[in-house]
């Protein structure tokens, strides 16, 4: 792959002054913004690819304002319709998360963090008092959100494939006993893509009282409803909530967050009270990340977005076998489209934008990562231990 020829402007060459700019001026900045984004020539390996499918048929909707407002399975005074595509969606997700249409309840964000926000305020109103337990190995989002409710963080330490650690889970909530516990598990850990057992951790933290389980599923929740390889995750196996995100694995241009919780929860006293998610929490937000996920899920069907999930194991398990010939110690966990693997050299993280953290890279397998991206990888890989032996 060719390196770049194109760098960004100076940030003085960018300010807003008093009078207008020159448009055309501006239209060759952003055409050259382009090119220095353009995944084409390099694209990222340790991340999601956002901009691989440039789906230009959407380029109208650009045109239009939907400012969308209250809750999405209520039609509004101003409703023109954009709704309907909203409850599409969420009933697309709440399929794939293993919920029923008739008891669970949604909202699609700006967003993951929007929408984990959304997730945890709820289930602070049903534990006003609880301890949030959290895996080391969750994201920083999680930890973030759950101070920015006022509520206790414990930290969980994490097996060495990257779940959370049950015992350490027991442990903690033992201390706490009777005051209730939020479990927050991990549904595609950042660094490994470990995927929490939430049945186990349910049983764990069941001595603190009522227990609360909403699972982060945004890096993982997609592919994982898609294998039967991976362990219990979902609303399915008992979780009360759960958040995706739909933007890493569709490729699309803007970030998205979905929120789905349970209809009915049980209370602290153990009895059944309603939940709804009654709307964003932030107010209003443009409906375009519900139209293109709508326009995405709608050109791909279940079927495409299962045949994108099986494409991505099928070069994950290439690119542990190319990883491993190259000497470069990869792990991979079953159905994941993560592989991590030795950390290398500056050179190789750089070329290929890898994410790294402590001793490992990781690669995520899906967008520009093919066969022969693995493969030339892995020849970097060979000649950095070449270079290191020399």
């Amino acid at each position: 792959m060719s390196p770049r020829t194109a760098t960004p402007l100076p940030v003085d060459d960018l300010a807003i002054g008093v009078q207008p700019s020159q448009p055309t001026a501006d239209t060759r900045a952003l055409h050259q913004l382009q090119r220095v984004l353009d995944h084409g020539e390099r694209p990222f390996l340790g991340f999601p690819d956002h901009l691989l499918q440039v789906m230009v048929e959407l380029a109208p909707l650009l045109g239009l304002l939907d400012d969308q407002q209250g809750d999405p399975y209520e039609g509004g005074r101003f409703e023109e319709g954009t709704h309907a595509y909203k409850q599409a969606v969420l009933d697309y997700f709440a399929v794939l998360a293993g919920g029923s249409l008739n008891e669970t309840h949604g909202d699609v964000a700006s967003s993951p963090r929007e929408a984990l926000q959304s997730a945890l305020v709820l289930a602070r109103r049903r534990l006003p008092e609880p301890s949030a337990y959290v895996s080391e190995e969750a994201h920083r989002d999680v930890a973030g959100v759950c101070e920015l409710l006022g509520m206790n963080v414990v930290r969980i330490h994490a097996l060495p494939d990257g779940t959370m650690d049950p015992d350490g889970l027991r442990l903690q909530t033992r201390l706490r006993r009777g005051a209730g516990a939020l479990v927050v598990a991990t549904c595609g850990t950042p660094m490994r893509g470990a995927i929490d057992n939430i049945v186990d951790l349910r049983a764990a933290a069941s001595s603190s009282g009522p227990v609360h389980v909403h699972v982060d599923a945004s890096a993982g929740g997609l592919h994982a409803a898609h294998s039967s390889q991976v362990p219990p995750w979902s609303l399915a196996h008992g979780a009360n909530s759960l958040t995706l995100s739909g933007h890493p694995l569709l490729s699309l241009p803007v970030p998205t967050g979905i929120c789905l919780v349970r209809r009915e929860q049980a209370s602290a006293g153990d009895r059944q009270i309603a939940v709804p998610v009654r709307g964003p929490l932030t107010g209003t937000r443009s409906g375009l990340g519900v139209l293109l996920l709508w326009t995405r899920l709608r050109s791909l069907g279940r079927t495409g977005v299962a045949a994108m999930v099986a494409r991505g194991q099928d070069v994950a398990a290439h690119a542990l076998e190319q990883l491993d010939s190259a000497g470069a110690s990869p792990q991979h966990l079953p159905g994941s489209l993560t592989v991590t693997f030795e950390r290398p050299p500056t050179w190789v993280s750089d070329k290929w934008r890898l994410r790294s953290e402590g001793g490992l890279a990781r690669i995520t397998t899906t967008g520009p990562m093919t066969h022969a991206a693995v493969d030339e990888l892995a020849a970097d890989l060979r000649s950095a231990r070449r270079g290191a032996a020399a």
